[in-house]
């Protein structure tokens, strides 16, 4: 009988090429898609292809990355928001390319190495130290349908064994940690390249009193405390970013507590009822949540917290769980 066929997003690191492994071990027949942001790196992903004897698909994605994230990340900026680039790619170029590949080739399932579960077109957040379930929750209940995780709850150093047992080249390639189109981080060196230099202006108090000079709204995020390059003689951090008025705010680290914020363009992956739900939510990645109760607000939602949330940053996605399952996510306003 044929082996049902699955398509793989392969990057050359480490997880997507265990990811191949445990696929292949499933009884599935993988076709590798690399996609190519003209950065190179091709040549891991070619060289696991041939390890595991992968077929592998090149597909070159600038144009699509350009107008659906990269644009997006250096505009976002400039409104005094701190975006998250790979949530807004994941639903918008990534996996639309591999569902592109699918459909060619007449293939349902497509699967990538995050670390995350997906049940019966539910995302559900993983056990592992390394969950990325807050980076896929953008994906709609279609898209989700379609999808297989194979690393679940592996923890990173679980892949790393199964790649040295395998044999396998990337075993011990370092992860990345950087935006994949910013690999050296400098965020601001990005927008500025693209022809955009916002200019300097003042760093003000919360009573609007003149503190100094900043460098460019785009060289700051909310609740920024280094790289400030003011020295105020006590401990400060970034409050408010005014694009309007080109300022930007410093005050002390308990103004930033928050029992309320709001989220737009709400990704529903269940419906919320009226008077709302109490649940969990991420205010951004890391592996804590807070409980809350979330109410349907126009095309997104608000946020009542049990306990003050620290710096709920625009731009930044707000994602909320119900029993580990991801229920909704909206855009930090």
């Amino acid at each position: 009988m044929a082996m049902e066929k699955i398509v793989l997003g392969l990057s050359g690191g480490v997880d997507s090429a265990v990811a191949a492994a445990l696929l292949r071990e499933q009884g599935y027949e993988i076709i590798g898609l690399y996609l190519d942001i003209g950065l190179g790196g091709e040549n891991d992903a070619k060289k696991t292809a041939d390890d595991l004897g992968i077929e592998l698909h090149i597909r070159d994605i600038r144009p699509q990355l350009e107008e659906k994230v990269c644009s997006v990340f250096a505009c976002s900026y400039l409104k005094g928001e701190t975006p998250s680039p790979c949530i807004m790619c994941n639903p918008t170029v990534k996996f639309p390319a591999l569902f592109q590949l699918a459909d060619e080739l007449g293939i349902e399932k497509v699967a990538t190495g995050h670390y995350a579960l997906c049940r019966n077109g539910e995302l559900y957040k993983s056990a592992s130290n390394n969950d990325q379930s807050y980076m896929l929750s953008r994906l709609s209940c279609d898209q989700l349908r379609r999808c297989v995780f194979p690393l679940g709850d592996m923890q990173k150093e679980e892949i790393r064994k199964k790649a040295e047992e395998l044999g396998l080249s990337v075993a011990k390639k370092a992860d990345s940690m950087e935006i994949c189109f910013i690999p050296d981080g400098d965020y601001a060196a990005f927008i500025e390249k693209r022809g955009i230099t916002p200019p300097p202006g003042d760093y003000i108090d919360p009573n609007g009193n003149v503190l100094g000079r900043h460098k460019g709204i785009h060289h700051y995020t909310l609740g920024q405390r280094k790289r400030l390059g003011i020295a105020l003689g006590k401990r400060v951090f970034v409050s408010n970013i005014d694009p309007n008025n080109n300022t930007v705010t410093l005050t002390d680290d308990e103004d930033l507590y928050v029992s309320r914020a709001q989220a737009k363009d709400a990704n529903l992956l269940t419906e919320i009822p009226a008077e709302g739900i109490d649940c969990e939510v991420k205010v951004r990645h890391s592996r804590f949540s807070t409980p809350a109760r979330v109410i349907p607000a126009g095309d997104g939602f608000v946020m009542e917290f049990s306990s003050p949330v620290r710096a709920p940053t625009p731009g930044q996605a707000a994602v909320a769980y119900l029993d580990g399952r991801v229920i909704c996510s909206g855009w930090i306003i």
